[in-house]
Parts: structure tokens; C-alpha cells; sequence
């Protein structure tokens, strides 16, 4: 080459070189100017955080910023950095060597720009916790160099496309926390090389997993929980051999799980809860041998709990609570010593708990709560020291609490209630100082309880309501200032209330009712502003209410029923303003209702019965606009009702008899449906069209004639009077001496056979050596009569014999004679009635089966006891007393239906008895004398005194439920009435709420337990109006089968069987 064409090479390469050396110049330009640009547009503060980003110095020293040996940008990583803006104008094109971009957790706001698409090399995009809108722009799926892609929480919304699967060489795919709907798209499955996918918590992201889920075999996280997922779990996903964590939880997925993932040989984590899934555990779990975390609870699963569980050693926590599972818990689960969390919450387990459950010695949660555990609890629960939570409540549990419960010091949390503990509280939870929530309700416990507890600092919420406690209540309580829920209602706790318990400042329930406390109300109470229950009804409570009460300005339940409280109702508590229950009855309070009630807008209830008030009622009471229940009734309130009650119209139900009260009835429904045994026993009440009362009349001239005419009718009365005194005054002498003349009376059956002297024979002067059992009314003697034949006989008590005074005789002989004479095959048959000086007493054919009551005390003979037979009785009370009701002429009321008047023969056939038994005790009254046992006994008998067709309806619902589980169900029918406890009793399984001690039922028979259930239910509703008729019962049980079908039986909930009667709660 000449020198002349090698200088000209020379010169062309240096111009060259400087053109490319130009270019990437401009190219830094371009990418530095590019940010400065977008930093302008972001706020102040943020402009200040990128103080560094400026002219003067190479973005390659910026902060966040990384470039490659050339000097171009690379890298961007702001994340954290708290920045506020759009991407808007950021110039994605001018950085075309940008790898990475991660802004993770800023401020950043605005649609993400369609523009991103052009960071062609990038393989790294973190926009990760931002507040975004709109969707992700479809640009972002022609990325096809990204390795990761992190879009969480960034508030996006519309479907998931399916050019998703353009994205062959992603790893990392995140877009969970965001508002993504639709289906997961089937070119999911194109991801091969993905490792980890989340698509946690989109609420709308719906259909099934795709199956083409399993043709990503590198994954090794998959988190799909918490969005609307249904359908079945592929079972392609069983070809994941690398996965080793699978989130499936709260959504909707059902059936079974597939096989296939019982070979999964490399999962440590199974979160499966919170779905409709059903089916059992296999064997092969064992397959999991890496498993460390097993969630499947809240899902459908039944059948027992496998032994092979016990060999998955490594487990740390361990969920399956909220299932059907039943039998037994597996020994081997004491294999599991590396255990933190065990949970088997609300099952059908049962049986005792394994005593190796003592070698889970690191244990920090165990729930059995809810299931049908039996025996006690083993000795090797003293041993699990690292206890936070124990949880051993609603099941069947007896004997003592475990000695050692709180020995290492760390329990917060131990629940044992409605369960048969006995004994005392054991020491250890005296100095038990970490206490926040114990519940011990429910049980049989007993102790002093000043002296069993001790100071909790950090408790919240104490119930030790329903035990045996006595003793009086300490002052330490009050050094429990984080206290917020202290119940101690029906047990035998005497003595006062302290006044130091106010010094639990934070405490906002405080439940003492059903005690024997005495002494006053501290007025220190009204130093508690953070109350809002305050019920200490049923106590001996003396004294006034004292004002101080007024200054709880954040009570809402008030109930100081059933003491010995006196003197006026103080203003102050009628002024509480945001009281919603004020229950203020039985009591000997005074005085006039106070005006001061006007300021009670939210009140919801109000209780002022059975006191000594007295006035009128005040018109402000027609402005608590939000009222519905209203009892006045048992004082001695005089006047009209005020006008003001027109306008009431959230009233449901109002008792105001027993006063003294006159006028029209308010023009208010509540008032004009109210039944009548609500507004008897006044002076003067009337209404148009209302049934039992007269019709008021409107002209006031008419009065004053029907004055005069009575006033004129009364004088002459007067006259008649004195003149036949003297004529009667003899004809009485002579009627009386003939009464008296009668030493006894009797009335027979037909065969006239036995006689007054033959029964005290019999009986041996009625001596104890043949009595079999006791009612309220009276004994209940075996006799065997000289014929051979075996009868019942019932001698009243002294009490409710009948006395010597005049009443119409032969009324009254006639009345039993046809009683005699009453043939049912479900009612017991009476032969007899005596009257002695001496004795009185009913004979009745004697029944070998002995009564329902002693049948179910009884845990062999209510072994025995199945359901087919329980139904037939129950069918048979029904039916007797739907002839009582709805066939004799006039209607026979029963009066008293509990399980003590209902005899079984040898075959089980139900025969009620006692029925009419309020005419043997008074004659002379009409069929609805009360002599109701206790627990059966309607709510409106409180108020009325009277029984109708209607509470025996409600008795009957009583006793059926009394049979199906079992025991007297007082505790079931309190909590579904109760607003703070019945949405938890609504969703007890009605399989849980029955007897256990039969065998299980037969298909054949479930049906007619649903339906018997249901109408059960019906017959306990607070409004006698609402219950159904006997006749409407009988009839439904004869036909009777569910609309539920059978193989929903073990799923039933008790609010299902209320919703299927009338729908609404039995209020």
C-alpha cells in the first residue's frame, strides 16, 4: 500500500471512531436526560430523594442507578425509595440496554404505559407494591427476554390474557394482591421454565386450574390461594415432581384430592384450607415424608385420621380443624415430636385422647375444641410446658383439669367450656400471670372463687359463668386493667360486689347475674366509662339504684331484674344516651316512670313489670321511635296511654297488664294484635275490633245516661241485698253443713272396683317402700290391688290438694268423670279421683317402662333408647295432644308437658299423663291454672299466669328437643335467643347437638329427625301467635319428611332446620 492510500485509511478510521464515540455520547445523553426529565415530574420530596440525579455527575453514580462498561444504564433500582409520580414521562426507548427495573414499594400512581414494551432486553421487571389502575398493558407479553415478572400489589384490574404464554423464559411470574378477573389462561402452560407462580389474593379470578398447570415441571412454588377458584384440582399437578410448596387456600375448589399428590415426594408445604374439597386421607399421605406445614382445614373432609400420619416426623404444623373427620385420634400422633400447631377444631371426633400426645413437648397451640371427646384428659398434657393456646372446649370431657396447665409459665389462652369438668381450678392457673383468655363455663367446677385465681395483667376476656363456684368476689379483679368481658353469672358467688372492681378500667361487659349477691350497688360502677353491660339480675341486690349508674354514657345493656332493688328510678338512668336494653323488673322500685326516658332514642327493650310504680305513663315513651319490646304490665300505672304511641312503629310486642290503666288502645299495631293476656287486669281498657276488650264509645252524652241507668241499678241492688241477707244467710248454713258432712268423695271408672280404703291398703298408708317417683304436684305410689291388678297412684301435695271451700260439686264430679272416661292409646288411662280429709290422690293404669325422664338419666336404658323409638314417642305425645286440643269437647289443656308426664309401656308407645291436672288442683277455676315444671314453661307464662293451646305447644317443642339430645335443653334454647351467642349456635350441626349415647340413626329415619327438629324449633317461638297448632304438628309428623335429603344429614346446621320453618330467628 502507498503512504498516500495509508493515510487516507488513517484519517477514515479516525473519523470513524469519533462518529461511534459521538453516538454513544448523544446515547448517554439521551438515557441521562431521560430521567431528568421524568424527575421533574414527580413531587417535591421525591425530587429531593434524587438529589443525585443531576448534571453534574454521570448517571452511572446516580443513586439506584448501574451501567455496563460502556456507560449505558443497565440497571435501575429505586425500590424503597418512597417516590410519588406516573411512569407517564419516562422514555422507555431511550434506554435500549436496560436490563433490570425494579421500583418495588413507591408511590408511584397512574396506568402503567403501553411504552414499556419497548425495553426489548430487559429481563428483570419489579413495579411491585405501587398504587397502579387499569390492566396491564398486553406490550408487557411481548417481553420475551424477562426472567422475572413482579407485578404484586399493584391494584390492576381485567383478565389475564393469554399471550401470557409468549413469555417463554420466565422464572418468576408474581401477580398476586392485585383485582385480576377471569380464568386462568390455558397458556399458562407454556411457561416450562417458571419456578415460581403466584396469583394470590384476586378476589375475581374465577374457573377452574388449567391443566395445563402440570406441564410445568420446573415449578417449585405455586400460590393460587385466596381468590374464587372452583372445580376440581387437576391432577396434572401430581406431575410437578419439583414442587415443594402448594397454596390452594380459601377458594372454592371441591371434590377430592387427586392421588397423585400423595406422591409428591419433594412438598413441604400442603395448604389446602378454606375450600369445599371432601374425601378422606389415604394411607399413602405417609408418601409426604418432607412435609412440614399440612393445612386442610375448613373443608368437607371425613373418615378417620390415618396411623400413617404419625410417620410424617417433620411436621411443624399440623390443621384440620373444621372437617367431619371422626373416630379417634391415632396414638402414632405422638410420633410427631417436631409439632408446633396441632389444631383438630370442630370434627366428629371422639373417644379419649391419646396419652402420647404427652410427647408433643414442644407444642405451642393444641385445639380439641368441638368434638365428642370422651374420659379425661390425659396426664401428659402437664407435660407440654410450651403451651400458648389450649383449646379443649364443647366436647364431653370429665374429671379434673390438668394439674400442671400453666407450669411453664407461657399459657394465654385455655378454653375448656361446655365440657363435665369437676373439681377445683388447678394451682398452677392461679399464678398463670399470661392469662388473656380463659373460659371455663359450662362445667361443673367448684371452689372458692376468691381464692382459686389470681391476678391476670394481661387478660381480656374471662368467663367462668355456669359452675359451682361459691365464695365471694375478689377485689383483685380490678388489677386486671386490660379486662375487657368478666363473667361470673350462675354460679353461688355471695357476699357484695367489691368496689374495687372499677379499677379494671378498660372492662366493657360485666355478667354477675343469677348469684347470691347481696348488699347495694357500688355507685363506684358509674366510674367505669368503658362499660357497656352491666347485668347483675337474679341476686338479692338491696337498696337504690344509684344515680352514679347515669354517668356510663357508653352503657347498652342494663338488666337489674329479679333483686330486692327499691325507691324511685333514679332520672340519670333514664338519660343514658346510648342504651339500647333496660331490664329494671323484679323489684320493688316506686314512684312514677321518670320523663327523663325521652333521652333514650336507641332503646330497643324495656323491662319495668313487677315493681310498685305508679302514675301515668309518660307520653315521652312514645318517642323512642326505635322500641320494640315494651312490659309495663304487674304495677299499678293508672291513666290512658298516650296518644304518642300512635306513632311507634317499630313495636313488636307490649305487655301492660295489671295495672290499673283505662282509655282507647293506642292506634298501633302491637298494640292492637297484642294478645289479650297482655292488656287484662285494668281498669278500663277498650278498643274497636280487638277481642276481648269492650269497644270504646265516642259520644260522651252516652256515658253520662249508662252512669245514670247503672248508678240507678246499683241503689236498687243495694235493697234487694240487705232484704235477702237474712233469707240466704240460712239456706247457706244448711249447704255448707252438707259439704262439710262429707267425709271423702270418689269418682270411678267404669268397674267401680276400687275404693279409698283399698288404696291406703294397698300402699301400706302410703309409705315410702312403694314409691317410684316425685313430681311438683305430687308422690307417685306402686300399688298392687287384692285383684291382682297393678295401678299408679298420685297423692297431691298438701299444697295443691283441693280445700273444703263451696264450689259447684257435681260440675266439678262431672268434669272428672269424663276425664275417666277418655280413650286415646297415647293418653294415659285415669281410673279415679278421691277427695279425703286425709289423702287426695289420682289413680292411673300403671306403665312398667317407667317415665321418659328416668329413661334418658339413664345412659344404659338411653343406650337403648334409639331413634326409631324416640320418633314414635314423640309422634305419640303429638298426637295425644292434638286430641286434647282439637277432639274433646270442650278442649282439655295439659298444662305441665315435660318428660316427668310421659310414661312408657314395654314397647316404648308414649301415654301422656296428668293431663287435666288443673282442674283436680282448683275446680273451681277455668282449664288454665299454671302448675308448669320448670324448664318448659312458655315466656309469656310470666306475665300471664295462664295456660292455652299454645303453651303446651311451646312445652312440647321443650320435650322434643329434650329427647333428641338427650338432656333438657334450656342451654340450646337460651343461646339461640341470645343475640351475642346465636350465630354460633345457629351453625351447630344439628349431628353434634343430638344424644350420642343411641347408635347412629338408620337412613330410614334421619328424614323424620330433620322434620321433627323443624317443627321443634316452630313450637319455640317467643310469640304464642307465631306457633303452629298441635293438630297442624301431628298432622306434619304423620306425614312427615324433610324437603333436606338424607345424605345432607350430616351437614345440617341448626339455623338451616329455623330457616326452613318461617325463615327469621325464633324471636
Amino acid at each position: 500500500m502507498s503512504r498516500k492510500n495509508l493515510l487516507i485509511f488513517l484519517f477514515y478510521v479516525l473519523v470513524k471512531l469519533s462518529c461511534v464515540a459521538l453516538a454513544a455520547s448523544d446515547e448517554k445523553n439521551e438515557e441521562a436526560n431521560a430521567l431528568l426529565k421524568w424527575k421533574t415530574t414527580l413531587d417535591n420530596k421525591s425530587q429531593l430523594i434524587l438529589s443525585s440525579w443531576n448534571n453534574g455527575t454521570s448517571p452511572c453514580r446516580w443513586k439506584g442507578i448501574q451501567c455496563d462498561k460502556s456507560k449505558s444504564i443497565t440497571t435501575m433500582n429505586i425500590e424503597n425509595f418512597g417516590l410519588k409520580g406516573t411512569l407517564h414521562t419516562l422514555t422507555f426507548s431511550s434506554f435500549p440496554n436496560l436490563l433490570s427495573i425494579n421500583i418495588y414499594n413507591n408511590l408511584f400512581h397512574g396506568t402503567i404505559p403501553p411504552q414499556i414494551g419497548n425495553l426489548s432486553r430487559v429481563n428483570q421487571l419489579n413495579l411491585s407494591k405501587n398504587f397502579f389502575e387499569g390492566s396491564i398493558p398486553r406490550e408487557i407479553f411481548t417481553l420475551t427476554s424477562l426472567h422475572g415478572l413482579d407485578l404484586f400489589e399493584c391494584h390492576l384490574s381485567d383478565q389475564i390474557p393469554e399471550s401470557i404464554g409468549n413469555l417463554a423464559n420466565l422464572t418468576y411470574l408474581d401477580f398476586g394482591n392485585n383485582n385480576l378477573s377471569g380464568h386462568i389462561p390455558t397458556g399458562i402452560g407454556k411457561l416450562v421454565n417458571l419456578e415460581y407462580l403466584s396469583f394470590i389474593d384476586n378476589y375475581h379470578l374465577s374457573g377452574s386450574i388449567p391443566m395445563e398447570i402440570g406441564m410445568m415441571t420446573n415449578l417449585h412454588t405455586i400460590d393460587f390461594s385466596s381468590n374464587t377458584l372452583s372445580g376440581a384440582i387437576p391432577p396434572t399437578i401430581g406431575n410437578l415432581s419439583n414442587l415443594q410448596q402448594l397454596y390452594l387456600s380459601n377458594n372454592t375448589l371441591s371434590g377430592s384430592i387427586p392421588p397423585s399428590i400423595w406422591n409428591m415426594s419433594n412438598l413441604t408445604l400442603l395448604y389446602l384450607n378454606s375450600n369445599n374439597l371432601s374425601g378422606s386421607i389415604p394411607a399413602s399421605i405417609e408418601n409426604l415424608a418432607n412435609l412440614d406445614s399440612l393445612a386442610l382445614d375448613n373443608n368437607h373432609f371425613s373418615g378417620s385420621i390415618p396411623s400413617t400420619l404419625g410417620n410424617l416426623t417433620k411436621l411443624f404444623e399440623l390443621y384440620l380443624g373444621f372437617n367431619n373427620f371422626s373416630g379417634p385420634i391415632p396414638a402414632s400422633i405422638g410420633n410427631l415430636i417436631n409439632l408446633n400447631y396441632l389444631s383438630f377444631h370442630t370434627n366428629n371426633l371422639y373417644g379419649t385422647v391419646p396419652e402420647t400426645i404427652g410427647n408433643l413437648k414442644g407444642l405451642n397451640m393444641l385445639e380439641l375444641a368441638t368434638n365428642k371427646f370422651n374420659g379425661t384428659l390425659p396426664q401428659g398434657i402437664n407435660n407440654l410446658t410450651s403451651l400458648n393456646t389450649l383449646s379443649v372446649s364443647n366436647n364431653i370431657f370429665i374429671g379434673h383439669l390438668p394439674t400442671q396447665i400453666c407450669s411453664g409459665g407461657l399459657l394465654s389462652y385455655f378454653n375448656a367450656e361446655n365440657n363435665h369438668f369437676t373439681g377445683s381450678v388447678p394451682r398452677s392457673l392461679k399464678s398463670c400471670s399470661n392469662i388473656a383468655r380463659l373460659t371455663l363455663q359450662g362445667n361443673q367446677l367448684e371452689g372458692d372463687i376468691a381464692e382459686i385465681f389470681g391476678i391476670y395483667p394481661n387478660s381480656v376476656h374471662i368467663d367462668l359463668s355456669d359452675n359451682k363456684f361459691y365464695g365471694q368476689i375478689s377485689p383483685n379483679w380490678g388489677k386486671s386493667h386490660n379486662l375487657q368481658n368478666l363473667y361470673m353469672s350462675n354460679n353461688n358467688i355471695s357476699g357484695a360486689i367489691p368496689p374495687q372492681i372499677v379499677e379494671a378500667t378498660n372492662l366493657g361487659r360485666l355478667r354477675l347475674s343469677s348469684n347470691q349477691l347481696n348488699g347495694k350497688i357500688p355507685k363506684e360502677l358509674g366510674n367505669m366509662k368503658n362499660l357497656f353491660e352491666l347485668s347483675i339480675s337474679n341476686n338479692h341486690l338491696s337498696g337504690n339504684i344509684p344515680p352514679e349508674i347515669g354517668s356510663l354514657k357508653n352503657l347498652t345493656i342494663l338488666h337489674l331484674a329479679g333483686n330486692e332493688l327499691s325507691g324511685n328510678i333514679p332520672r340519670e338512668v333514664m338519660q343514658l344516651p346510648k342504651l339500647v336494653e333496660l331490664n329494671l323488673s323484679i323489684n320493688r322500685l316506686e314512684g312514677s316512670i321518670p320523663s327523663g326516658i325521652a333521652s333514650l332514642k336507641p332503646l330497643s327493650s324495656l323491662d319495668l313489670s313487677n315493681n310498685l310504680l305508679n302514675g301515668t305513663i309518660p307520653r315521652w315513651l312514645g318517642d323512642l321511635t326505635q322500641l320494640n319490646f315494651l312490659n309495663l304490665s304487674h304495677n299499678d300505672l293508672s291513666g290512658n296511654i298516650p296518644s304518642s304511641f300512635d306513632g311507634m312503629s317499630a313495636l313488636i310486642s307490649v305487655n301492660i297488664s295489671h295495672n290499673q290503666l283505662e282509655g282507647p288502645l293506642p292506634n298501633n299495631q302491637a298494640f292492637l294484635n297484642a294478645p289479650i293476656w297482655s292488656l287484662i287486669s285494668n281498669k278500663g281498657l277498650c278498643a274497636n275490633n280487638v277481642t276481648g276488650l269492650e269497644g270504646c264509645t265516642k259520644k260522651h252524652s252516652l256515658k253520662m245516661v249508662l252512669f245514670l241507668i247503672f248508678g240507678a241499678l246499683a241503689l236498687a241492688l243495694c235493697l234487694l241485698g240487705v232484704s235477702m241477707y237474712i233469707l240466704c244467710r240460712r239456706g247457706r248454713k244448711r249447704e255448707v253443713k252438707e259439704v262439710q258432712s262429707k267425709e271423702h268423695f270418689s269418682i270411678w271408672s267404669h268397674d267401680g272396683k276400687m275404693a279409698f280404703e283399698t288404696i291406703i291398703e294397698a300402699t301400706n298408708n302410703f309409705d315410702d317402700k312403694y314409691l317410684i317417683g316425685n313430681g311438683g304436684q305430687g308422690s307417685i305410689y306402686k300399688a298392687e290391688l287384692p285383684s291382682g291388678m297393678v295401678v299408679a297412684v298420685k297423692k297431691l301435695h298438701e299444697k295443691t290438694a283441693i280445700g273444703e271451700e263451696t264450689y259447684n260439686l257435681k260440675a266439678f264430679e262431672n268434669e272428672i268423670k269424663a276425664l275417666t272416661e277418655m280413650k286415646h292409646r297415647n293418653m294415659i288411662k285415669l281410673y279415679g279421683f278421691c277427695q279425703h280429709s286425709r289423702f287426695s290422690f289420682l289413680v292411673y293404669k300403671y306403665l312398667e317402662g317407667g317415665s321418659l325422664d328416668q329413661v334418658l338419666r339413664d345412659e344404659a336404658e338411653a343406650s337403648k333408647f334409639d331413634w326409631g323409638k324416640r320418633v314414635n314417642v314423640i309422634k305419640g305425645v303429638a298426637n295425644a295432644l292434638s286430641y286434647m286440643h282439637h277432639d274433646c269437647i270442650p278442649p282439655i289443656l295439659h298444662g305441665d308437658i315435660s318428660s316427668k308426664n310421659v310414661l312408657l309401656d314395654s314397647e316404648y308407645e308414649a301415654h301422656v299423663s296428668d293431663f287435666g291436672t288443673a282442674k283436680f288442683l282448683k275446680p273451681d277455676s277455668s282449664w288454665t291454672t299454671l302448675v308448669v315444671t320448670y324448664g318448659y314453661g312458655a315466656p309469656e307464662l310470666a306475665q300471664t299466669m295462664e295456660v292455652t293451646e299454645k303453651s303446651d305447644v311451646y312445652s312440647f317443642g321443650v320435650l322434643c328437643l329434650e329427647i333428641l339430645m338427650g338432656k333438657h335443653p334450656g342451654d340450646l334454647i337460651n343461646s339461640l335467643l341470645s343475640p351475642t351467642t346465636a350465630s354460633v349456635t345457629y351453625n351447630l350441626l344439628l349431628v353434634d347437638v343430638m344424644d350420642q349415647r343411641p347408635p347412629h340413626p338408620k337412613n330410614s329415619i334421619v328424614e323424620e329427625i330433620m322434620w321433627i327438629t323443624k317443627w321443634a324449633l316452630e313450637c319455640l317461638r317467643q310469640s304464642p301467635q307465631s306457633r303452629p297448632s298441635m293438630h297442624q304438628i301431628s298432622k306434619e309428623l304423620m306425614m312427615g319428611k324433610s324437603p333436606l335429603a338424607n345424605h345432607q344429614f350430616p351437614m345440617i346446621r341448626i339455623g338451616q332446620l329455623i330457616e326452613e320453618g318461617s325463615g327469621s330467628a325464633l324471636t
